[in-house]
């Protein structure tokens, strides 16, 4: 009988030893199926879209099984201060509901206030007036920024750091002035008609054209005169589906470098459908160069365009940092 005993608590101990031990590995196991993100929620982004969205985003979070803690922005520049605030050890992603502008924002607050080595990767879930960085990523809406989160798919991603009056910021899409600054002014205002307030502000300023005298320092060169735009880019895409730089990689160790020199109006106005399909670059006066680094000079300071942000003055020194964040992508 005491033999039996025996084996009874021994058949227990090792039952208990079994259940408890397969409950920690499931856990283990569930931790690592189970990504926690911090979203962060641009309620006014593309025209208050991101407000109007966010009941049925956070649905689509819960059906996926997309474990997140949820902060709204107040302000304009919020983003870099709740990233700058945040415990980034508690994560596995930062999510963004917003804009070009938005991911400008918590691109900041990471390098800018993180140990760099071990910043957590970014998914957009998009629901800005352009969304043009997430469209090198393979998403065109929130459903796939979602979905992009779900694959788990992660990809290194260059940043173009740039300097303003002493200062250094970062971005991923691109920055530049002239032009395409000037109509980007327009389009903030117009936010609520999304993409369609590019097109409207490229056809207002056609009107009241003016060019710019720059200096840029590229590649061991000095290109000098008045140009209409120049823009240093990561990626392809600016204001929504323009192309602005088709041969641009978001992970190839270089940045495109625009320049467009002077046009007429009309010119202008026949080669603007030419930028949705990238074949402006065809044009005598476009101009592209690849490079790592470049510095632009202007006769006066001039208004920077980063991500789509209207910030920042000119003169700027523009680096490329290779793979320097992850981002969540959709193949």
């Amino acid at each position: 009988m005491h033999s039996t005993l025996f084996i009874f608590k021994v058949n227990l101990f090792f039952t208990f030893f079994y259940i408890k031990y397969s409950l920690l590995l499931l856990a283990i196991l569930y931790k690592k199926i189970t990504m926690n993100f911090l979203i962060i929620a641009n309620p006014v982004s593309g025209g208050k879209k991101g407000e109007k969205r966010l009941p049925e985003i956070q649905n689509l979070l819960k059906k996926n099984n997309i474990k997140y803690d949820l902060i709204l922005t107040q302000y304009h520049g919020h983003a870099e201060i709740i990233i700058k605030q945040a415990d980034l050890k508690e994560y596995d992603g930062i999510g963004l509901i917003g804009g070009d502008g938005t991911n400008f924002h918590v691109l900041n607050g990471l390098i800018k206030h993180h140990n760099n080595k071990n910043l957590p990767p970014i998914a957009i879930i998009p629901t800005g007036s352009g969304d043009s960085f997430a469209l090198d990523l393979g998403i065109t809406n929130y459903f796939f920024g979602i979905k992009a989160m779900t694959q788990k798919n992660i990809k290194p991603v260059d940043v173009l750091s740039f300097t303003s009056q002493d200062q250094l910021f970062y971005c991923v899409n691109m920055v530049g002035t002239g032009f395409v600054t000037e109509v980007a002014k327009i389009a903030v205002k117009l936010k609520f008609l999304r993409g369609l307030s590019y097109v409207i502000g490229v056809l207002y300023k056609m009107i009241f054209l003016r060019f710019h005298k720059i200096e840029l320092r590229i590649n061991n060169d000095i290109i000098k005169g008045k140009k209409c735009f120049v823009e240093f880019c990561n990626s392809k895409y600016t204001g929504k589906k323009m192309l602005m730089a088709p041969q641009a990689e978001i992970d190839d160790g270089y940045f495109d470098v625009i320049v467009a020199s002077k046009f007429s109006r009309f010119t202008l106005l026949k080669a603007f459908p030419k930028i949705f399909k990238g074949t402006h670059l065809n044009l005598d006066q476009v101009s592209v160069f690849k490079t790592k680094k470049a510095v632009l000079i202007t006769k006066k300071p001039e208004t920077m365009l980063p991500d789509g942000e209207v910030f920042g003055k000119t003169p700027t020194e523009i680096n490329l940092l290779p793979k320097k964040i992850n981002y969540f992508y959709l193949k």
